[in-house]
Parts: structure tokens; sequence; C-alpha cells
């Protein structure tokens, strides 16, 4: 089971995430909740004042409690492994990591732009998964997944509902929810898969006409 799961650098990427959550923990009872957060996780106003850098990365690795990293390791576990096969080892980790920076990039360019969230910080692997949601939105748009494992609806409409629904119920119950980083991971996800149907018109079509059955 074990070999199983490091076969795939999704289940590489889930257990580094578990791990970085645990030594998140214990960094916690050992130093400042601050200084902490400050150094792993990303925040706007460091990031334009040339400072952590590095947390462009940290950030990705990072989940703000149990039920953040089960939802987005749950939800990086079918997504991830399903790109992974659909598009070759070595170019889903390069796409995982590009999604996952430009959702942090965006994330910190609409905080500078509009002035809001510059002193918030964020962390999760869900930029990069709305990357590859996106990108399977556009390559395999009718292929039936569950929304917040319980709506079945075709992947297409699903990344419409979970952005504009986790938005809108930010937005109503003040969740502090990365929507921009979202929005970042998505837009990165919807063009790499246009250029890839792009360059591979016969695979891309024969793709999403296998899983739209």
């Amino acid at each position: 089971m074990r070999q199983k799961i490091f076969a795939t650098y999704t289940g590489w990427i889930i257990a580094i995430n578990a791990v970085a959550f645990l030594v998140f923990l214990i960094l916690l009872n050992s130093m400042s909740q601050d200084t902490v957060i400050s150094l792993l996780a990303l925040q706007p106003a460091a990031i334009l004042a040339g400072k952590n850098i590095w947390t462009f990365i940290t950030s990705m690795f990072l989940h703000a409690g149990v039920l953040h990293l089960v939802a987005n390791m749950i939800s990086l576990m079918f997504i991830g492994s399903f790109v992974e096969k659909l598009i070759g080892k070595k170019r889903f980790l390069t796409f995982y990591f590009v999604a996952g920076l430009s959702a942090g990039i965006l994330f910190v360019l609409i905080s500078w732009i509009t002035g809001s969230d510059i002193n918030v910080f964020a962390v999760g692997a869900s930029g990069a998964i709305f990357g590859l949601g996106g990108l399977l939105a556009v390559l395999t748009p009718r292929l039936p997944v569950l929304v917040f494992f319980i709506i079945p609806m075709p992947m297409w409409a699903a990344m419409g509902v979970l952005m504009f629904g986790l938005w809108a119920l930010s937005l109503a119950a003040g969740l502090p929810i990365g929507n921009t980083a979202h929005l970042g991971g998505l837009i990165i996800g919807l063009a790499y898969g246009f250029y890839l149907k792009k360059k591979y018109p016969r695979k891309t079509k024969m793709i999403s006409r296998y899983f739209s059955r």
C-alpha cells in the first residue's frame, strides 16, 4: 500500500503536506505563533516589502487546521492522481507548482491593487488544486464529479460552482477563504488546458470524448 501511494507525485505531495502540518504544530508549541506564521505563511505586506519570498512555496504546504488539510488532501487525492495519469508525472509536477505559485502571486497582486487583505496570511494547497480542476474543466468538461463530495455535476460546472460558491460563502459568513488565490490557480489551469487542446487537438478531443461517457 505504501509503495503504491509513493509511486505517484500526488502521493508524495499529500505526504509532504501531512508532514508539514505536523512540523507546523510542533513549531507552534516551541516558538511564538506570530513568528511561525510570519515565517511560513504568505502575507502580501511582507512580499511587497521584499521579505519572506520563500513563503510562496512554504504556504502551499501548510494548512490552517485539520479540516482544512483533510478537505484539500482528499480533493488532491482524486483530482491530482487523475491529472497525473492524464498528462504524465513530470508535466503534472511542474504544473502543480506553477498553479500554486500563480495562485499566490494573484493573491498578492489583488491585495496590492485593492489595498485589502494586505496583512492577511494565506496558507493551503487549494490554489494549486483549483489549477488542476481548471485544467480538467477544459480537457474533460463532462467528467462527472461530486461537488463538496455530495452534489453530482459535470467538471466544467463544478469548478464554477466551487469558485463562486466559496466566494459567496466567504462574503456572506465572513469566512477567511483565499478566493483570489483560488482564482489565480483556476486561470492558470484553464489557460494550460486550452494550450494543450491547441497543441494536441486529436489527443485532447479523444480524452474529452472518452470521459464524457
